[in-house]
């Protein structure tokens, strides 16, 4: 009997709790004294938490984290003052990052391979949005390259496509504990073939409280080599952040971020024009098998790539596309849909992405995500030619208005703003995107969905260096800045039959 990926108890777990939560917020108020129902209202987030991993093993990397929560004070009115703390996730967790206020973005550096992991905490008028992201540049060296994360919130089920255990690839999954009890995390691969063996012992890990571990994927199976895995990060205690350190021999280096939930249809937004070759890695971890359709929503619609329109995913097994350069010079995004719309079988996916060729390659990857929703925000963008690229896709059928505001620099300057329009099953490469005015350092940009829709969106970053277009790409994702709180009331009555 074949093994599947089963959906284990902490996700069942944490799947009933959000369901629980949802049920509990947005189910009708009781009756107030007079009769009349008291609507639910939405408030600010009053506490948020983030971890970054250590950002790189080499001596020579450089190390830039931006810290930023959109809005102003007055837009903060009822959350209080508001602190936010990011430090090392060690027992001495000496802080890197105190921002101070909304509005600002706030800049840090590092170099070299001794920088630890971090985990942090945002109050008050801080809290509802905050955003840190880590970027990392490494010039020379089998890992060379740019290596951008967003510092993702901790959490209890990750799925990683596009992960790799051959020859030539050194992916490294990170585990960081933010919290004062011990997590125990379990490592589980899937690869064409389905579940991959592990030997005995080391697919189960322990993170002691206020710690970070890293775990070399080839050593769960060293006799295993596969191009294209899927990982599965779980936890049975605890919670923790993940992410996934890729270094390709030859080719480049970056950090691939967990894709969206299992879902039926996905978004992979932001693939560059330049792109000269992508890769589509998709698994489905339930019971059934998938068959999907691709489409790559470009500037003047969505068509599916000649020869890979496609793909069929068996059950609890990875599977690939080779796309080549399916942008052929143009930016896109790449949807995936069932290929019957009656029958929407659940999958996670995320595209491997080189720019560049020969001995001047560069990778990064695109993992599917969820919409830009009210809002979010990238933080770390930059000035120059071609250096933040902004890409913004409505995949459905409805067309979509956004505001795009570039938040002042990290040494001063004044935010801007600009409404786009985006035709529906279209992509849209905004380049330059709005920047700060009169201002120096990185920014921060933040999307607002106005209208239509529904919108996905990702910026590219590049720092070429020596001829190599070094880059990154981060997807937006709603920032649940905001939360529904029902009202309540005083009612001490019996009820009676």
């Amino acid at each position: 009997m074949k093994q599947r990926a089963p959906l284990t108890l902490a996700a069942v777990t944490a799947a009933l709790a959000a369901v629980t939560g949802i049920a509990s917020l947005t189910a009708p108020a009781a009756p107030a004294a007079d009769g009349k129902k008291t609507a639910a209202a939405r408030m600010p987030v009053e506490r948020s938490t983030m971890v970054c991993p250590a950002p790189s093993s080499s001596d020579i990397a450089d190390t830039a984290y931006t810290s930023y929560t959109p809005g102003a004070k007055a837009e903060a009115k009822g959350t209080g003052k508001g602190a936010a703390r990011l430090t090392g996730a060690t027992k001495e967790a000496k802080a890197v990052l105190e921002p101070k206020e909304p509005g600002k973005p706030v800049g840090a550096t590092s170099s070299g391979s001794e920088a630890p992991a971090l985990t942090g905490t945002a109050e008050g008028a801080l809290a509802p949005g905050w955003t840190v992201q880590q970027t990392t540049k490494v010039a020379v060296g089998r890992a060379r390259g740019v290596l951008g994360t967003a510092c993702g919130v901790p959490g209890t089920d990750f799925w990683f496509p596009a992960v790799g255990t051959s020859k030539g690839r050194e992916d490294y999954v990170h585990l960081t504990n933010p919290d004062d009890t011990a997590a125990e995390v379990d490592v589980k691969l899937f690869g064409p073939e389905g579940p991959v063996k592990a030997e005995p012992g080391r697919d189960r890990i322990t993170i002691a409280p206020k710690s970070s571990q890293r775990l070399l994927l080839s050593t769960l199976a060293p006799d295993t080599q596969l191009a294209d895995v899927t990982a599965h990060v779980t936890t049975r205690s605890g919670r923790i952040g993940a992410s996934v350190q890729v270094a390709e021999d030859g080719v480049g280096t970056d950090w691939l971020a967990p894709s969206t939930d299992p879902a039926g249809s996905l978004v992979l937004p932001g693939i560059p024009s330049d792109a000269t070759s992508v890769r589509l890695v998709a698994f489905a971890p339930g019971e059934e098998d998938a068959d999907l359709s691709i489409r790559l929503a470009g500037p003047g619609g969505s068509l599916s790539p000649a020869g890979s329109e496609a793909l069929h995913l068996k059950a609890g097994m990875t599977a690939s596309v080779d796309l080549k350069d399916v942008t052929r010079g143009e930016a896109g995004s790449l949807l995936l849909a069932p290929a019957d719309a009656k029958k929407a079988v659940p999958v996670v996916a995320a595209l491997r992405v080189v720019r560049g060729s020969g001995a001047k390659q560069e990778l990064g990857f695109i993992p599917a995500s969820g919409p830009v929703g009210a809002r979010a925000t990238v933080a770390d963008n930059r000035t120059g030619e071609n250096a933040t690229v902004l890409y913004v896709t409505a995949p459905g059928k409805a067309d979509a208005k956004v505001r795009v505001t570039a938040s002042p620099g990290t040494e001063g300057g004044e935010p801007e703003s600009k409404e786009i329009q985006v035709k529906a099953g279209t992509t849209l490469a905004v380049s330059p995107p709005p920047a700060p005015s009169g201002g120096k350092g990185s920014y921060a940009l933040t999307l607002e969905t106005l209208s239509g829709g529904p919108v996905h969106a990702s910026r590219t970053l590049t720092l070429p260096h020596e001829g190599v277009p070094m880059f990154t790409v981060q997807p937006f994702t709603d920032d649940r800045s905001t939360v529904l709180v029902p009202k309540a009331v005083q009612d001490l009555s019996v009820p009676t039959e």
